[in-house]
């Protein structure tokens, strides 16, 4: 018995669709790590179909009405931007063309209580010299001292790390040998606030470059040490998007479909399909079956069991969690007296980050939290009249066996103490709580970076692009190299180059009709927010 070749039949004989499987590609999520995704793989030419339960496409990018227009409810800081340059040039295209990026001159400015202020901007020399004059001489070369520290920690760890598809501990064990400074850095056990209690006499600089653990998910009481790096993306520079960060999404659904991908909006998947440990499709929500010999999942990765009879990783890599918010949208008028008191980021600390961090430790919500500040309308200039705002208030993911407290904290309560009065013109939707986070992100328990940062292994525990199922890949700011957006867009870059490297031949057993239908509207005409 000879083994049948399907090229060998007259091409009116072949099975079109078992014939161009193998070249599909089904990407579930249209966050930023499933778009890199998509967009890499179709610019290779592969046939490539985004499903996303939501209206919108950027997954936790978001966006929620207000009296002054649509107001970010997601990711608000813009890093790295070259990461995004690379993306675009990856579909043969130029970012500015497409994408209007703008330095803040003030990467984020920061209040404490006592009557203490400082901003930070991207000058490392002019940092210090604002905080010598704010706290002294001594802190001022702490600062110094550290700056340098998290910049080689961070040069240190770029290319075995953040770069690789998969981490590579000796990599960076061996970079870290040659530089004695960052030892310290690495001690197995040192948490992330206790290094900085060895390296800043003064109070105010340890709270400061602790809350870059918040960034990731994590508590720095619990974080390793060697997440002070964190510092070290935002110090090489931060960008507003002209439009707001909805328009980052909205113009990578765009760049998708001149590269030939296609953006189903309003598009659940209920399964992951798989014959033999291998993906041979996805069903979705309406029952219609899509075939294909690859899927990118992006989504938190303790849903998968949701969609998938086999295990594709190890409960370990799920948990425990990362931190969640209490996040508030609005517009609102701050008083004249007050108007040149906020930075476009802003954050005004808690009293004491011990009644702020421990409670978050033992997943309670703190009374005492410090407040973040977007004031999104700032990005060039003082505006006039109501102006649009996001606050977040770290709080631990949601337990679905308990009920949700709301939130102890009045911010504009709290932030009338610090001078800053504003009246808020809010609505129903405008307080996000972990339990909102945890329905919109099912299986997520409102967790919004994955895996918890906190711990040694940490960052060698999050899952990779690949999984154990042959065909199905992972990206999205659960899975390595981390959350933040450059990092999710890195982690789609991993999972397409996955992808393109194994290039499976599908299964060719399961019937390949789609039966139903789906309406597949052009991404370039998706309802997208406007003022």
């Amino acid at each position: 018995m000879c083994k049948l070749d399907w090229t060998d039949l007259p091409k009116e004989s072949r099975i079109p669709d078992m014939v161009t499987r193998k070249d599909r590609v089904a990407v579930i999520g249209a966050g930023m790590g499933g778009l890199a995704a998509a967009i890499r793989l179709a610019a290779a030419g592969r046939e490539v179909s985004v499903f996303e339960a939501q209206a919108w496409p950027g997954g936790k990018m978001r966006v929620i009405d207000s009296g002054a227009g649509p107001v970010d409810a997601g990711p608000t800081v813009l890093t790295l931007s070259h990461v995004l340059d690379a993306l675009f040039a990856a579909a043969g295209q130029d970012r500015s063309a497409h994408l209007t990026l703008d330095p803040l001159q003030v990467l984020a400015r920061h209040y404490w209580s006592d009557g203490a202020q400082l901003d930070l901007v991207p000058d490392p020399a002019a940092n210090a010299r604002a905080i010598g004059e704010a706290f002294g001489a001594r802190p001022a070369g702490e600062f110094t001292r550290f700056d340098a520290e998290t910049r080689a920690l961070f040069d240190a760890f770029r290319a075995p790390i953040m770069d690789r598809a998969r981490p590579d501990a000796l990599g960076a064990a061996r970079a870290a040998l040659t530089r004695p400074g960052l030892w310290p850095w690495l001690a197995p056990g040192r948490s992330l606030s206790a290094m900085l209690a060895a390296r800043f006499s003064d109070p105010h600089l340890r709270q400061l470059f602790g809350r870059y653990a918040t960034y990731v998910g994590g508590n720095p009481l619990r974080a390793p040490a060697v997440l002070g790096l964190i510092w070290q993306a935002e110090a090489a520079g931060v960008w507003t998007v002209r439009g707001g960060m909805a328009a980052l999404a909205h113009a990578l659904a765009d760049l998708l479909g001149r590269a030939g991908g296609t953006l189903r909006l309003q598009t659940p998947v209920a399964a992951i399909l798989t014959e033999g440990g291998q993906v041979t499709g996805l069903r979705l929500a309406d029952g219609a079956e899509h075939h294909c010999a690859q899927v990118v999942f992006n989504g938190d990765p303790a849903a998968l069991p949701s969609l998938l009879d086999t295990g594709a990783l190890p409960r370990r890599r799920t948990r425990p969690r990362s931190l969640s918010a209490h996040v508030w949208t609005f517009a609102g008028q701050v008083a004249p007296e007050a108007r040149d008191r906020l930075a476009y980021h802003t954050v005004f600390f808690a009293d004491d980050p011990g009644r702020e961090f421990g409670p978050l430790a033992q997943g309670r919500i703190p009374r005492d939290p410090t407040i973040y500040v977007c004031a999104q309308d700032r990005a060039t200039g003082l505006p006039d009249g109501p102006e649009r705002f996001q606050f977040i208030l770290n709080a631990p993911p949601h337990a679905p066996t308990q009920t949700e407290p709301p939130c102890p904290t009045d911010p504009f309560a709290r932030l009338a103490q610090f001078g800053l009065t504003l009246t808020p013109q809010l609505t129903q939707d405008s307080v996000t709580p972990p339990a909102r986070f945890a329905r919109l992100f099912p299986h997520s328990h409102g967790a919004l970076y994955g895996l918890s940062p906190d711990g040694a292994l940490a960052t060698f525990q999050r899952p990779t692009a690949r999984t154990r199922v042959g065909g199905l890949y992972l990206a999205g700011g659960g899975v390595h190299p981390g959350a933040g957006v450059p990092m999710a867009l890195t982690s789609g870059r991993h999972a397409a180059e996955a992808a393109l490297k194994d290039r499976i031949s599908a299964p060719m057993s399961r019937p390949m009709a789609m039966p139903g239908g789906i309406s597949t509207g052009s991404v370039t005409v998706a309802r997208a927010p406007s003022r």
